[in-house]
């Protein structure tokens, strides 16, 4: 086991088709960031501060953490509106501490704790008259989608797939994430697709997020 609580393995990053970045260095980097920032919190030691050139531009993460498996934590951006450094380390912090749907993260689980991090490409709007025609377009394990209808919006990522396969499946559980019905329909419903880049503590090695 590494000082980060993985196991050592081979590096394998998640690469959608169409994907916003392919880079084994940044995603070491975005990892480390996201649990040093949990780290601070717990006062506990924390990888050193990486260096990528792309860190300073603007982008949009979801830090997804789970333990044995199970989600224990996710909280992410839609829209690229920070430096990517800083929206990790925030969205970090918030899926460790802050969401609803679990205690906050304590001491003694941060060491069993994986970390993943998804960067998300551009969403794109899906244009469609009725939902047979958004199911249409739907691309199981390669889109995440974004719903929205006045003031309620949610979103899953690509990943989700691996546990909802069929689509119309992926929209009733995204529709009762939202707070809609099963069998809602609204022409005011809205629909947009993005696709992610996903890196996760269990595919790296120690070097690789160390050094």
């Amino acid at each position: 086991m590494s000082p980060l609580g993985r196991p050592k393995g081979e590096f394998r990053s998640a690469q959608h088709e169409a994907s916003p970045v392919s880079d084994r260095d940044l995603g070491g980097a975005l990892l480390r960031h996201a649990r040093a920032a949990i780290a601070e919190r717990l006062d506990a030691p924390a990888p050193l501060p990486p260096v990528h050139a792309a860190l300073a531009d603007p982008g949009a993460t979801f830090v997804t953490l789970t333990q044995r498996g199970e989600l224990r934590g996710c909280i992410g951006s839609l829209e690229p509106r920070r430096r990517l450094d800083v929206d990790v380390r925030e969205n970090a912090v918030a899926a460790a501490f802050l969401d609803p749907r679990f205690s906050p993260l304590r001491r003694h689980e941060f060491d069993a704790v994986v970390v993943e991090v998804s960067l998300l490409g551009r969403s794109e709007p899906l244009a469609f008259d009725d939902e047979a025609e958004l199911l249409a377009q739907l691309l199981p394990g390669r889109d995440g989608l974004i719903i929205e209808h006045q003031g309620r919006r949610a979103t899953f990522l690509p990943q989700v797939w691996d546990a909802l396969p069929a689509p119309e499946d992926f929209l009733v559980a995204l529709k009762r994430k939202a707070g809609l019905a099963a069998d809602f329909r609204s022409p005011g419903l809205t629909a947009r697709r993005y696709t992610v880049t996903k890196w996760t503590e269990a595919e790296f090695t120690f070097d690789e997020v160390q050094r």
